[in-house]
């Protein structure tokens, strides 16, 4: 427990001092910001005029994939504006740039990935408390069990970019490749599940996890299911420490980039 207190107090001190990195340059950060919410809100405009012309697609509402879209949408935000630097891992391993973290007494991944703050997942993670709060109107049973929802897709999409990220270890520049599984994964998170059936499903299950998005949390958000938010967590659980461990068995093939850097 002493070891959880201490690395939560290690995420806020890393928080307060990437949020005074972005508004250094405050313009910037707002206007990255204020892109991605609207980014996300035109596909909000888009499934809600189609579902003008389908009311229902295999039970789903607009409802539902706006549920959707503001549970996707949130916790890629929270996890990547607290842990920005899992974006960015391919490339550091790529470029020898770890030794700097090394250097840390503690374990290397967190201070890593707690290194950096995303500018634009600051609007996903804004624009999805948002929809779901003004569109789905949710009374306060359906917003606490959203709000810990969030802290399991969160902790998925922290695992899923770690997971991705440290195959740089094993097949060099794997920055396309990364970005290329990180793409089907928010692309297959943002569509009504009922749509995939059969072989593509056990894939969005496994090789990219997208049905812990848009399956488990949507369904335990419409029948406040507690074993669907058990399932939720057990596999973004399951992601973490399947990337946990990639990246720390990678981490032995690591090689030096002899890099001078400074650090403030």
């Amino acid at each position: 427990m002493n070891t959880l207190i201490s690395y939560l107090k290690l995420a806020v001190a890393y928080m307060q001092i990437n949020f005074k990195s972005l508004i250094a340059y405050r313009g910037a950060f707002i206007s990255q910001m204020v892109a991605m919410f609207i980014n996300d809100f035109v596909w909000i405009a888009f499934w809600s005029l189609f579902f003008t012309r389908f009311p229902v697609v295999k039970g789903w509402g607009v409802n539902d994939v706006i549920t959707l879209w503001a549970i996707a949408a949130s916790g890629f935000g929270f996890a990547h504006m607290i842990m920005g630097n899992a974006l960015a891992l391919p490339g550091i391993i790529v470029r020898g740039e770890l030794d700097t973290w090394l250097l840390y007494p503690r374990a290397v991944l967190p201070h890593l990935l707690l290194g950096k703050s995303n500018a634009t997942s600051w609007g996903d993670a804004l624009f999805g408390i948002f929809v779901y709060v003004i569109f789905v109107k949710p009374d306060l049973p359906h917003l606490l069990l959203f709000l810990t929802l969030l802290c399991s897709v969160s902790i998925l999409f922290v695992g899923f970019s770690v997971l991705t990220g440290s195959l740089a270890f094993y097949i060099g520049s794997a920055e396309s490749v990364a970005t290329q599984l990180r793409f089907a994964m928010i692309t297959f998170s943002t569509y009504p599940s009922p749509i995939f059936q059969g072989f593509v499903k056990v894939l969005l299950f496994t090789l990219v996890p997208a049905m812990f998005v848009s399956h488990l949390p949507v369904s335990a958000l419409r029948n406040m299911s507690l074993s669907d938010t058990l399932y939720s967590f057990g596999g973004a659980f399951a992601i973490l420490f399947a990337g946990v461990l990639v990246f720390y068995a990678g981490l032995k093939r690591y090689e030096s980039g002899n890099l001078i850097e400074m650090r403030g």
